[in-house]
């Protein structure tokens, strides 16, 4: 056996039994959480994590464990990278729902017009990577579709298939263009969850500012910018101040 044959054999042993062993450690976790021991299932998913597998179903898990515990800053955090890696997950956003009704700040969304509504209602359907997988599918159907009608034989035939490509490539075409907005507003967008059980937001990033507003746990914000340990937040009402980045963890740090 040669160097190299040994060596991808190694690597493939070492991969299987990082899975064997994430298997393992996720249904001793789930055993616990059954028994009430949701410290030790927390042990558990967090060694998963330290081994480098992410899915929703482990951060769903690790958010269940927290809410039984009270913990609504870690419950919430949780709750809402499962939702990061499976949008309109009805039992995520469920569960979420409740621990939200846990936290003390009640920040309301800035109002959107009927016309604002209705585009975000529609794009939000699919992840920005679903529309991309059913653009390339509507694509792929507009190409069988136009080799048909030339294949085709009867008048009636090749004039649904010329309509059947022609509204796949538009449908397509507005697939990729939604895929791409989505994809440029998830880039922009830095969610990041209050761990601190109440933090002082102020005007400037330093210690002697005004302070603008407080937060407590489990509050959801966007982060806009960072000046050394400092962090400038925005609410979903508009508000905007400045916090160190120590009170708050950030949701797409997979």
């Amino acid at each position: 056996m040669s160097t190299k044959t040994l060596a991808i054999l190694i690597c493939l042993s070492s991969f299987y039994f990082g899975i064997s062993q994430s298997n393992s450690l996720f249904t001793a976790a789930t055993e616990n959480y059954n028994k009430g021991e949701y410290t030790k299932a927390i042990d558990k998913y967090e060694q998963i994590l330290k081994n480098g597998e992410h899915s929703a179903e482990l951060y769903f898990n690790l958010g269940n464990c927290h809410y039984k515990l009270n913990a609504i800053g870690p419950s919430i955090y949780y709750y809402e990278k499962a939702l990061l890696l499976k949008p309109n997950d009805g039992e995520i956003l469920n569960n979420l729902g409740y621990a939200q009704n846990m936290r003390l700040d009640a920040v309301e969304k800035m109002p959107k017009t009927d016309i604002a509504q209705l585009y975000s209602d529609f794009v939000n359907i699919l992840s920005f990577d679903q529309w991309a997988y059913l653009a390339v599918s509507l694509f792929i159907l507009f190409v069988l579709a136009y080799l048909s009608y030339f294949f085709l034989r009867f008048a009636t035939q090749k004039r649904i298939a010329f309509i059947a490509s022609v509204m796949s490539l538009i449908l397509g075409v507005v697939s990729i263009l939604i895929a791409y907005l989505q994809y440029q507003d998830f880039k922009t967008d830095n969610p990041a969850i209050i761990f601190s059980k109440e933090i002082k937001i102020t005007s400037e990033p330093n210690n002697n500012s005004e302070v603008v507003f407080t937060l407590h746990e489990g509050t959801k914000v966007n982060v806009l910018e960072k000046l050394n340990d400092w962090k400038k937040i925005r609410l979903a009402d508009g508000q905007t101040g400045w916090l160190l980045d120590e009170n708050l963890r950030l949701l797409k740090d997979f």
